[in-house]
């Protein structure tokens, strides 16, 4: 059986659980950034339609 060395163990779940929450934060920013341009977007679209008209 492997035995783990103590700090080495901590050292890896801490990169495991920063990892993981980076990840986490990663995909909320992306989906936040993609709903604020999709609704600019829209704006621009709307403001353009009743330029043209």
């Amino acid at each position: 059986m492997i035995q783990y060395n103590d700090k080495l163990y901590k050292k890896v779940s801490g990169a495991g659980k920063a990892g993981i929450t980076i990840g986490i934060i990663s995909i909320i920013t992306g989906i936040s950034i993609g709903i604020i341009s999709i609704i600019f977007g829209s704006k621009l679209i709307n403001a353009r339609n009743q330029l043209i008209d």
